[in-house]
């Protein structure tokens, strides 16, 4: 028998912008839900951002902010979601993040806090806690809210599908009116049950898709679950072809995953190639190393390409005016771990998949297509970043819709009649439950994986997406079949989600013939 649980809020995740709404909806009275599939809260997109975040410059101003952030979304970006987050949004880092939540970025000799640069920007308008902001700032965010008496945190809790009234209910009246989000099936992965949470609004919060490519900064967790999850109920998906890369993962056998951070560029660190010639200058003229990462990203591929090689340097000698373990230790010390010393070696590089720039259509209120269903942070799309995302703004945005969601659903208030929840049925666990084989799994999400990176990565051909849907429909097929007839685990929850969102951004690249930002057809 499940358990059936109501709140007023359920969000869907524990980075910057669901800890953000949890908080906000709290301090307003709502009962709210946070659940999250990773036993640490903590462990998240957010936790791993190490350059930093727009904010509050005295030499930046609002026009120059959106200037930037349309030359690097290619002047795809939507121009009302630009000019309200560059307006408003610098401003809550200082009021909400420092003054409220008490995080403590880095300061200068002066005792001003310090403001770096990345790629693709004007001016210095970044704050950073060294090169682990999105560390402090997670960890920040989390001891404000452990205390919080109307936040009940889930961890280790999987959301396999939203509930709504015209797909779940067993009245069939319900199916001829709107559809409404009114909750979600739940999975406990300590339990091994899985529970009914009852909610009015529920959040999508959930990060992004990194984890579908072979090669990726995201950790193991950004498997596209909002996107599915909002995708089976019909909510719409916007801009799902603009996956950006980040052009400098750290190359090692002994490492996966760890971002070298483009702060070290924005310092004066260059990439070169195995010739020991600075190549940026070939590709972009102007900005060299400090072009938007999408061109950044190609370059590396195409001199990777041309010279037979599996990575390029970040030459970061040039950087003798920083104390490189003082300003940057966490890469330091990463490096050090395996043998690399910054202060003397380049280091290895290699693009890997990062950021995405689609998402769940929402409007400025992160409302999406389907009442009751609203979507922030990564998981969305709210048009700000257009083709392509300026280094920096998805803490921004993610902090800024995490408070602007809570207006939204304190301006449309929704009760859930009881005859509405009588009639919504337990989970249906399948009927002769199959042990999963972790071999079968593992291997359909290398293949999935190995997919995406071959044929929907940095540079794309129409041939190659072609094949790449071919195959996601037979692996789609295949997969929910055994999701079906399997006991259900996190691992099979997030291999069907992986596969529906891979196929998503596929159709989305293969009906898009225009290369822009970070979706480049060859």
């Amino acid at each position: 028998m499940s358990k059936r649980m109501e709140f007023d809020v359920l969000i869907i995740g524990s980075g910057i912008s669901g800890l953000t709404a949890a908080i906000t909806a709290a301090e307003k009275g709502l009962q709210v839900a946070l659940v999250s599939k990773e036993s640490q809260l903590t462990e998240c997109n957010t936790f791993y951002a190490q350059g930093g975040i727009v904010a509050k410059s005295d030499e930046d101003s609002k026009e120059l902010l959106m200037e930037d952030v349309f030359r690097a979304g290619d002047g795809m970006n939507y121009k009302e979601a630009v000019a309200m987050i560059s307006g408003y949004a610098p401003e809550m880092v200082v009021e909400f993040l420092i003054k409220k939540i008490g995080v403590e970025f880095s300061r200068n000799e002066e005792n001003e806090i310090d403001k770096t640069m990345e790629a693709a920007h004007s001016v210095r308008r970044i704050y950073h806690v060294k090169d682990t902001t999105g560390e402090n700032v997670e960890n920040a965010l989390y001891a404000y809210i452990v205390n919080k008496k109307n936040i009940t945190m889930f961890p280790s809790h999987i959301v396999i599908d939203l509930i709504t009234n015209t797909h779940n209910s067993l009245d069939s009246q319900q199916r001829y009116k709107s559809t409404k989000v009114i909750g979600a099936y739940v999975y406990d992965e300590k339990s091994n049950q899985v529970d009914i949470f009852f909610a009015p609004s529920v959040i999508i919060a959930t990060g992004g898709v990194g984890n579908l490519f072979l090669h990726t900064s995201n950790p193991p967790g950004a498997t596209g679950d909002g996107i599915a999850m909002a995708y089976r109920i019909g909510a719409e998906i916007l801009n799902a072809e603009y996956v950006q890369f980040h052009p400098t993962i750290l190359f090692h056998r002994d490492v996966e995953r760890f971002l070298i951070s483009e702060s070290l560029r924005g310092e004066g660190a260059r990439l070169k190639n195995k010739r020991n010639e600075f190549f940026m200058v070939k590709y972009e003229p102007e900005l060299k190393d400090l072009a938007p990462r999408d061109e950044v990203s190609r370059a590396i591929f195409r001199e990777m390409e041309m010279d037979g090689s599996h990575f390029v340097y970040l030459d970061t000698m040039l950087m003798k005016h920083i104390a490189l373990e003082e300003r940057f230790p966490g890469i330091y010390n990463k490096c050090r771990e395996v043998g690399i010393n910054i202060s003397k070696d380049s280091i290895p590089v290699v693009p890997a998949a990062h950021y995405f720039c689609g998402g769940i259509k929402v409007d400025l209120k992160a409302s999406t297509s389907v009442p009751g269903l609203y979507a922030i942070g990564e998981a969305s799309c709210t048009g700000l970043h257009g083709a392509n995302r300026l280094a920096s703004m998805s803490l921004l945005e993610g902090l800024f819709f995490g408070r602007e969601v809570v207006n939204s659903i304190m301006e449309q208030p929704f009760d859930i009649p009881a005859s509405l929840k009588k009639n919504i049925p337990d989970w249906i666990y399948p009927a002769a439950e199959e042990e999963f084989d972790p071999i079968l799994i593992n291997q359909d999400m290398l293949n999935l994986q190995t997919t995406m990176w071959n044929y929907a990565g940095i540079i794309r051909k129409s041939k190659r997406l072609v094949r790449a849907l071919a195959d996601l429909n037979y692996l789609s097929h295949r997969i929910e079949k055994f999701y079906k007839q399997a006991k259900i685990t996190r691992k099979i929850i997030e291999l069907r989600n992986s596969v529906l969102a891979a196929t998503i951004i596929v159709r989305a690249a293969s009906s898009n013939k225009i290369s822009r930002g970070c979706h480049y057809i060859e």
